[in-house]
């Protein structure tokens, strides 16, 4: 914003009175104290509970404090107070709003005012004017406006956070990291939060003019803005579209021709400034981690301290049973029987906050879920729920805390089915929730927050869930339709009564275990090992049933495309290992990288019908991109450097229609891409691109490799540039 500011005179008498001709918001003073340099190129932006200063420059009669006084009037809607301009030789905390004039404020023709907000100020744009008073007449000004933050700085603001460390990682950063995949191969990806970008502070105030409780009561709502917990509930349903005009559409299934698949973001500003230069469109499409991201920018915008989190295998409980049912034939192939699922990584935000509503033990970080699920009071939103609640077990705290426990502690009943019977069951209460990520303060390196949400004591133990299909009983009656089930594939042999497992879903005397060789890599074989454990007495035929099936990352999976059945004989108390191998050959037409696979495995001892399941997911890692800037991944500002982009094709077949394309907001204008009709294996494709940052910050080279014959993009890759000003 400008040095100097006219005013706008509205009323009044003029003649003989001072009057005020311009404002000036001291905008570059202010902003360094109050820690908002960058967030707004046209309002000055201050945090609530600080003073902030401006100085009035008047026409050629100097103002004169003995016959005129002052009145500041801050407006927001229909709301406004008046401050009267008061001398004070000390600065003292003002209950609430104040203005001052300390001495040395006052010049001839000018006059600085020191203007503080109370800390339960409501965030905002605010209206200034200005009255001069001189005895029973007055002249009055629209000076400007202002935007009032959270202030976490401030020890009786709701967001104070203590250390400085922590307030520039989750409050003043515009970078990220989200943590994706499997846990037995997580992948980071890097996500500008842009808070620094024009536009985006604009953006974030309209999504709260915009939001159906300002549209309704405008009043009740600026009014509320000062509390956190009610900010971070209209956001997380803003973010989402699904109730209101929300900012993003999600989309899980399908083409995504009509809008931007969710994996081609990297950065919060691009979608805000569409979402703004729509009229409130909703932008196409989301997925969780940009829901997540998005939200985390327009909370650190606010001023209130936030972080994006990763829980892997996060369980959807859409009947608040805190139990996930999952269902398989008795060769092991996983079929989509139930409406609760498990999404192998989900991403949320955790805002920092106080809970004077939940009493002492609940303040902190609080899990706050734009990602539209589940309804909470009527709408797609979640939280906040503070996490202390969920490692207590406390289900009733609000809000939403039962079904964020679900997410991260639900028992998971994998039922064995056959000919409309429930054959085998098994419960793991240690698969769901097993592992949760954040970035770590002032690093790259995931921080492991699991044990933040889960107790070392769990207060359930293996074998005390009951499933809500009972063994044995017809899974007609529990389903509205089992066609699926009954056409599925049968493992052979005479007809069987149903299997009534031991406690804990156990089969007497037969233990299982399956797990993956390294880190699976596209490109290559995949390597599997099944332990199987004799504890009887005799020897036993068994029947090994292995299958593999590609699946989304949240929801159920595909068809098999490998499988494997096979006798095996297995001697009293023998510990057997059968390996299994699925060439790339075999997976190259349906996998490309970051694929997750379904893996499970049935063994049926062949004599007393008892079966065993194991299952196990897991990605596969694509072929690297290489990304080399120029002198390195520190750059200056308005400076051109050059990038080089290539990729290697480590398959053993040739690639036809090869496809490397380069993209940075903030560094490169549009996309860059290289073709090449054949990449034969070993052969390099190449893009040479030159970049230049328009403004500091953390900005983001994002490549992608692709070929004619792939279903997907085999390849990602992403690097951070830090751009400096000089």
């Amino acid at each position: 914003m400008g040095h100097m500011q006219e005013v706008t005179y509205i009323g009044g008498t003029v003649n003989g009175h001072c009057r005020l001709k311009f404002i000036n918001f001291e905008a570059y003073e202010n902003c360094i104290s109050h820690e908002t340099q960058g967030l707004s190129q046209n309002h000055l932006v201050v945090r609530r509970g600080k003073p902030f200063k401006l100085t009035l420059l008047f026409h050629s009669r100097p103002w004169s404090p003995r016959t005129e006084s002052l009145v500041l009037e801050v407006c927001l809607g229909s709301l406004s107070e008046r401050i009267p301009v008061q001398f004070s030789e000390n600065w003292s905390h003002p209950h609430g709003w104040s203005a001052t004039i300390y001495p040395g404020d006052m010049h001839p023709q000018s006059v600085t005012i020191h203007i503080c907000s109370p800390v339960h100020s409501s965030v905002a744009l605010y209206q200034l004017l200005v009255h001069i008073n001189t005895g029973g007449h007055r002249m009055s000004y629209t000076v400007g406006a202002f935007v009032l933050l959270c202030n976490p700085w401030l020890k009786d603001d709701p967001v104070y956070m203590p250390l400085d460390v922590h307030i520039k990682e989750y409050l003043k950063s515009d970078y990220g990291l989200v943590y994706m995949g499997t846990q037995l191969n997580i992948s980071k990806r890097p996500w500008s939060f842009g808070q620094y970008e024009p536009g985006v502070l604009e953006a974030c105030l309209k999504l709260l003019q915009v939001s159906p409780q300002h549209l309704d009561d405008t009043h009740r709502d600026y009014v509320l803005r000062a509390d956190p917990v009610y900010l971070s509930r209209v956001v997380c349903a803003m973010v989402n579209c699904n109730d209101d005009l929300g900012v993003i559409e999600g989309k899980w299934q399908g083409g995504y021709k009509a809008g931007v698949r969710p994996t081609d973001w990297s950065g919060s500003a691009d979608i805000l400034h569409r979402w703004v230069s729509s009229n409130c469109s909703p932008v196409r499409y989301g997925q969780c981690w940009v829901f997540a991201s998005v939200l985390c920018t327009v909370m650190r915008v606010l001023g209130i301290p936030s972080r994006v989190v990763t829980v892997f295998n996060a369980a959807h409980d859409t009947d608040g049973s805190v139990k996930i049912e999952e269902y398989y034939t008795s060769t092991g192939e996983k079929i989509g029987l139930s409406k609760d699922s498990i999404w192998n990584f989900h991403v949320w935000v955790e805002c920092w906050m106080r809970r004077p509503d939940l009493g002492v033990g609940f303040d902190g970080w609080q899990v706050v879920d734009p990602t539209p699920q589940e309804k909470s009071a009527g709408t797609f939103c979640c939280g906040p729920c503070p996490v202390a609640a969920i490692q207590r077990r406390c289900l009733g705290a609000p809000y939403d805390s039962s079904f964020i426990y679900a997410c991260v502690d639900a028992d998971v009943i994998r039922l064995i089915v056959r000919d409309g019977l429930v054959v085998g069951r098994t419960v793991d209460n240690e698969c769901v929730g097993q592992l949760i990520y954040t970035k770590s303060v002032g690093s790259d390196r995931p921080e492991n927050l699991t044990q933040t949400y889960k107790s070392k004591k769990r207060r359930k133990q293996a074998g005390t869930v009951r499933s809500k299909a009972r063994s044995g009983q017809c899974l007609a009656d529990m389903l509205t339709s089992s066609s699926a089930l009954m056409s599925s594939t049968p493992d052979g042999g005479a007809a069987e009564t149903a299997y009534t497992p031991s406690p804990g879903g156990v089969s007497p005397g037969l233990e299982m275990s399956l797990n993956i060789e390294g880190v699976p890599s596209l490109g290559e074989s995949i390597r599997m090992f099944v332990t199987v454990i004799n504890q009887c007495s005799s020897p036993r035929v068994l029947m090994e049933h292995i299958n593999a099936q590609l699946k989304d990352y949240d929801s159920n999976p595909q068809e098999s495309f490998w499988k494997i059945h096979k006798e095996v004989h297995i001697q009293p108390f023998e510990v057997l290992t059968l390996h299994h191998t699925i060439p790339h050959s075999e997976y190259e037409s349906v996998l490309a990288g970051d694929d997750i696979v379904n893996v499970a495995v049935v063994i049926k001892d062949v004599r007393t019908k008892e079966r065993v399941l194991a299952a196990q997911e897991f990605s596969i890692s694509p072929p690297p991109i290489t990304i080399e800037i120029e002198g390195g991944y520190n750059i200056q500002m308005k400076k051109e450097y050059t990038v080089q982009v290539s990729f290697t094709n480590q398959l053993s077949k040739t690639l036809t229609g090869a496809l490397l394309t380069v993209v940075g907001s903030g560094l490169l204008q549009g996309k860059q891409e290289a073709r090449m009709v054949l990449l034969q294996p070993g052969e390099k494709i190449e893009k040479t691109v030159s970049i230049m940052a328009t403004l500091p910050g953390t900005k983001l080279l994002m490549a992608t490799f692709s070929y004619s014959n792939s279903p997907n993009i085999v390849s990602r890759s992403y690097h951070t540039v830090s751009v400096t000003t000089a």
